[in-house]
């Protein structure tokens, strides 16, 4: 898998504008703190991962032009607002924190870079090893069908949303690269239509697929069309109910339904030991324009937007699956009952 959506200089980031996909492949250079929020924000980077990574390198490169102690804290502060549920983005700025508050201002910039280095060459190693466990599952299934296991997924939680070979796809990434026959059900994930970054991902890596729209996906259960369900998550309570793009929860309930296996895939930092449950997550609201604003290209080929609702929408970005729902969680430590994740961290 050879898609780096982050990718480190000496005094900058470069990242995929993610708002461009999948029409147009374009390349963002984020040189300061604010660039790197603003990219969060308006979700030129997005996935959990990423955005964490994303972060610790906007604390570095605040640190590179005043790394005093107000400068720090005003860092992690502006930082922490950019979007409230991904606990990936809380979990980095402690580490960033816990790194360089010790430090004489004259040496954090240098460990600042370091630290955020780190977080990113970590992230892609989790991510593999994530990947790794959960393809031996799909192998472990695909031997017994004498057909292309059918996987269901939800949003993108692929390379685009983390440093490096992404979550839930990950483990199709490596059993495809193993040679073991895979298909995937892409749903749109409206309203952002995520669903369209792991089609073009899918697409680049060659691995078979069909967006559906999401809709469709209970339909597909119940036809007997899907053998398994992975998704990625946000954050995973201590309880394990897991925060993920909303819509989720609707496939969890649909796959118990029908007796299909529903797994979460994500890295260790998107466990939050001092979350008790789902309901102690906070549920980011966006902005009511996603709902009513489509994006895509005209028969040109060139970019363009309609407006199909003018009138008051809600936009939760995020549901809650209970734990009850969830088969298991891979992280780069094995597999684990939902209901024992925090087990992965001891």
């Amino acid at each position: 898998m050879n898609l780096a959506p982050l990718v480190p200089h000496d005094d900058h980031i470069e990242v995929i504008d993610q708002t461009r996909l999948p029409f147009v492949l374009a390349t963002l250079a984020l040189r300061t703190l604010e660039d790197c929020a603003q990219g969060i924000e308006t979700m030129q980077v997005r996935g959990a991962p990423l955005i964490g990574a994303t972060a610790a390198f906007g604390v570095a490169l605040a640190m590179a032009g005043d790394a005093g102690d107000a400068a720090l804290e005003a860092a992690l502060a502006r930082l922490a607002r950019t979007r409230p549920t991904a606990v990936n983005l809380h979990w980095a700025l402690a580490r960033m924190a816990s790194r360089l508050r010790p430090l004489a201002a004259s040496t954090r910039a240098a460990a600042a870079w370091a630290e955020a280095r780190a977080i990113h060459d970590e992230d892609i190693a989790a991510n593999h090893a994530l990947g790794e466990h959960g393809a031996r599952l799909i192998a472990e299934r695909a031997a017994t069908l004498g057909r292309p296991l059918r996987v269901m997924t939800h949003c993108n939680a692929g390379a685009l949303a983390t440093c490096g070979w992404g979550t839930a796809l990950a483990p199709v990434y490596v059993a495809h690269a193993a040679g073991i026959a895979v298909e995937v059900w892409v749903s749109e994930t409206r309203p952002r239509n995520q669903g369209l970054l792991t089609a073009w991902e899918l697409g680049r890596a060659g691995v078979p697929h069909a967006l559906i729209a999401d809709n469709a996906a209970g339909h597909l259960m119940r036809q007997g069309e899907v053998d398994l369900v992975i998704t990625g998550a946000d954050r995973i309570a201590a309880n394990g109910d897991t925060a993920n793009k909303v819509g989720t929860y609707l496939k969890a309930l649909a796959a118990r339904e029908h007796q299909v296996p529903f797994y979460i895939a994500a890295p260790t930092s998107t466990i939050d030991a001092t979350c008790p449950d789902g309901a102690a997550i906070p549920i980011e609201a966006r902005s009511a324009a996603e709902v009513q604003v489509v994006h895509g290209v005209d028969g040109a080929g060139k970019p363009a937007q309609v407006t199909i609702f003018a009138g008051r929408c809600a936009n939760p970005a995020f549901d809650v699956t209970p734990a009850a729902l969830i088969s298991g969680i891979f992280t780069e430590r094995g597999l684990y009952p939902s209901t024992h994740i925090t087990e992965a961290l001891a």
